[in-house]
């Protein structure tokens, strides 16, 4: 179940290409707690995900980070915690919407679904208002239903948190998927079709057609990945 945060609450995402251990470390979550932060997700692409497809632009990304803000601290402040232990990232204070509420724990422990994370970069020949109604409403439901998702969350970036990566420059939306562990290594895991090649078939070619229609057929990373959340302001609390 989501713990909901208070309201205004600032949510920043980066994207790692660079070893992600330190990501893991309770140092950064304690710096990232200093900073303000009140809850942390880390989604890595790990040896539990290792047989899943993935895409890439140019250097693979090795994990995803997301940061909850106290609303009345600087993200910039948290951009700076996270290069100081993994080196330069892309990042962007984003709007979050869970059209479809994962089921989440704050603890750390891995969830058992296979996360993937699609970093969007809208076609050239499409302004940005045209590509926001095609995927927030056109597309959004299409990929809930021809899939056999358990969480969909999209985040739309909002401003970059200072320099981003050249490849990453006309990156516009983030969005996270939830599905079966055995969709990691089964298709029909992946989009629900029950072992039916024909339903299989149907479903494929209803979600690339609009996967078509907002340009993720293309210049897409795909991260697959297992995800892990913390909720420091409870641990604060605690102290």
């Amino acid at each position: 179940m989501t713990t909901w945060l208070p309201a205004g609450t600032a949510k920043t995402m980066f994207v790692v290409r660079a070893d992600p251990a330190p990501l893991s470390s309770p140092t950064l979550r304690e710096e990232l707690a200093s900073a303000g932060a009140l809850r942390v997700q880390l989604n890595t692409d790990d040896q539990h995900v290792e047989a899943a497809l993935r895409l890439s632009t140019a250097a693979p990304v090795t994990a995803v980070l997301s940061v909850w803000l106290d609303p009345a601290r600087e993200p910039g402040a948290v951009a700076d915690v996270v290069a100081g232990h993994v080196g330069p990232v892309s990042g962007w204070v984003v709007d979050e919407r869970r059209r479809l509420d994962p089921r989440e724990r704050y603890d750390g422990t891995r969830a058992e679904e296979l996360a993937n994370v699609a970093v969007l970069r809208p076609p050239a020949d499409l302004d940005r208002g045209t590509w926001l109604q095609r995927w927030l409403i056109d597309h959004t439901g299409v990929a809930i239903r021809t899939q056999a998702t358990s969480g969909y969350v999209q985040n739309i970036c909002v401003a970059a948190l200072g320099d981003v990566a050249p490849e990453d420059e006309s990156v516009a939306a983030l969005v996270e998927e939830l599905f079966p562990a055995a969709a990691v290594h089964d298709v029909h895991a992946f989009y629900g079709s029950d072992g039916d090649d024909d339903e299989l078939a149907r479903r494929i070619g209803e979600l690339m057609a609009s996967v078509d229609r907002i340009g993720a057929d293309r210049d897409l990373d795909l991260v697959p990945s297992s995800r892990r959340l913390w909720d420091l302001a409870s641990a604060a609390r605690a102290d």
